[in-house]
């Protein structure tokens, strides 16, 4: 009886958030500086007129944006729940953690040295940055006394961000790419269309259902290396194939939308808070969850005061700055 109460829950959950999904991407789509009806928008969709003007701003421009942010809401939001599950750390992001700074500073320099790649090598370039971020990060904490921990975690990252960062405004300002780069410092994702959604879906989608896959085991390891090992987990391997999937999704995001930070900070606690804390459920609930999330920060930042927009990032950093925070505290505490 508690199991089936159990799935009950989980089933009640996820069809909640698969709906609110659905709700969230039609008035995305239906409003900004020009509302839409739903007759409108369904036709748009369905009838494509290319001879309407509502016709094209939906399917060529509102659309393909409003995807892009569910996927790359997907994508942090996963990345943030196996990073904080692995490293048994609750303030792990990939922004946080240096892992999108690096992804930008290969941005900014392909942007100075190679203005003419095209977006699959963006894209590749974009991941190769994430992998280096994560190793600079892991060789920092662990190269301490004590080894790897979760707040030597935090401080490595902190650090490897903060000199990413720094080298990213060098490169944009010597190079005269400051206007260029605004975009990718500020997150948006308004430059995202239909092209780039036929690579970003594929990657993102099929590595979030393989990170669901080491679900169970990423769920022993929340609960420390030691119990882990008893319970079979070779937790060497499933840290290697879990941190590739968090650099894979960060990477790509961070080449579609720019640096956006917070999503996988303050989602996985959110989710496991609704649905508890094994992460095959956490993950796809996290996936929801993180669309949701990115895609009322872009309805956001276009209402503000259209037709102009707001920061992406910024929009998202107003609900995770303060997260962080109390989240810091807290953790200062239990140190």
């Amino acid at each position: 009886m508690r199991r089936y109460n159990r799935t009950l829950k989980l089933t009640g959950w996820f069809v909640a958030a698969t709906a609110g999904l659905l709700l969230s991407v039609f008035f995305a789509v239906s409003y900004g500086a020009k509302e839409l009806t739903l007759p409108a928008v369904w036709s748009a969709v369905f009838h494509y007129d290319a001879a309407s003007t509502a016709d094209q701003i939906i399917y060529n421009l509102r659309l393909p944006r409003v995807l892009g942010a569910v996927l790359t809401g997907m994508a942090f939001a996963v990345a943030g729940a196996i990073m904080q599950g692995v490293t048994r750390n609750p303030m792990a992001d990939t922004g946080i953690l240096g892992i999108n700074a690096g992804s930008s500073l290969v941005v900014a320099l392909s942007f100075a040295f190679l203005p003419a790649l095209s977006y699959t090598g963006l894209m590749a370039l974009s991941f190769v940055g994430a992998a280096l971020a994560t190793l600079l990060i892991v060789v920092l904490g662990a190269a301490t006394p004590g080894g790897l921990s979760s707040m030597k975690l935090t401080v490595a990252g902190a650090i490897i961000a903060a000199m990413l960062h720094s080298l990213s405004t060098g490169v944009a300002l010597y190079y005269d790419l400051s206007q260029d780069l605004a975009f990718w410092y500020a997150g948006g994702v308004g430059g995202i269309g239909w092209n780039q959604l036929k690579l970003l879906a594929p990657i993102i989608l099929l590595t979030i259902l393989w990170t669901i896959t080491l679900g169970r085991p990423i769920t022993f390891l929340s609960l420390g290396e030691e119990s882990a090992v008893n319970l079979g987990v070779r937790v060497r391997l499933i840290k290697v194939l879990a941190m590739t999937a968090v650099v894979i999704l960060a990477g790509v995001s961070v080449s579609a939308a720019g640096a956006i930070s917070f999503i996988g900070l303050v989602v996985p606690h959110m989710a496991r808070r609704l649905i508890g804390v094994d992460y095959r459920v956490v993950i796809p609930f996290s996936a929801l969850l993180g669309a949701i999330l990115l895609v009322w920060a872009d309805l956001a930042s276009r209402m503000v005061q259209p037709p102009r927009e707001f920061a992406i990032g910024a929009m998202v950093a107003i609900v995770g700055v303060p997260f962080f925070l109390v989240l810091a505290r807290r953790e200062g505490r239990e140190l």
